[in-house]
């Protein structure tokens, strides 16, 4: 009876954790432990027409508690990368969308399906050129990392969650090996350089 009840509560954790897994701000806020386990527990208890409510809510103590331990690992890991890194900031830049290709030997340049994206200076964009999408004032913020940035998953998105909370709207964001590079109109490069600037080097 007791191997019984033990595999009902085990299957219960396990469908309330596939269940919260597909719900990406609820995992966050239960990352940060801001979330009424109770008022939690009865929702989850509903949408999945579970009887046991106090086994949900001990599935949704141990999950977050896992969660939050991890994050925090997370974090260390990620605060550790970045702060061995060092950043440079590059004025005058313009970001081009367009269907044919330009003429140009400097800049960056990515082949998209159809489109073509890129990244130049303002003083070598063509004169004449028809364009999906075009910003003219923008700012590159380039962080180099150590080597080991590629194998330390979450950098990307502690640098884009930490910019969106500062309402930094991101044009183009490009992660190359130890390369990251953050592109922002200019209005929002000094907010966005003070943001990083607390965690990088």
């Amino acid at each position: 009876m007791y191997h019984l009840i033990h595999l009902c509560i085990m299957t219960i954790a396990q469908n309330v954790r596939n269940h919260l897994r597909n719900k990406p701000y609820l995992l966050e806020a239960l990352e940060k432990g801001i979330v009424n386990l109770s008022e939690l527990s009865r929702q989850i208890r509903e949408e999945l027409k579970i009887e046991n409510m106090s086994a949900v809510k001990a599935a949704l103590r141990r999950f977050s508690e896992e969660l939050q331990k991890h994050k925090q690992k997370r974090e260390e890991k990620v605060l550790l990368v970045l702060k061995r890194s060092a950043m440079a900031v590059y004025d005058r830049k313009a970001v081009v969308i367009t269907t044919k290709e330009i003429n140009t030997k400097n800049g960056m340049k990515v082949d998209l399906l159809g489109k073509v994206v890129y990244l130049l200076d303002r003083n070598d964009m063509p004169e004449r050129i028809s364009t999906l999408v075009q910003h003219d004032n923008c700012t590159m913020i380039v962080i180099h990392s150590p080597e080991e940035l590629e194998a330390t998953p979450g950098v990307v998105a502690f640098l884009t969650t930490l910019l969106a909370e500062q309402n930094v709207n991101i044009i183009e964001f490009i992660s190359c090996w130890t390369e990251t590079i953050i592109v922002v109109e200019k209005k929002d490069s000094l907010k966005a350089y003070e943001v990083l600037s607390n965690l990088v080097g």
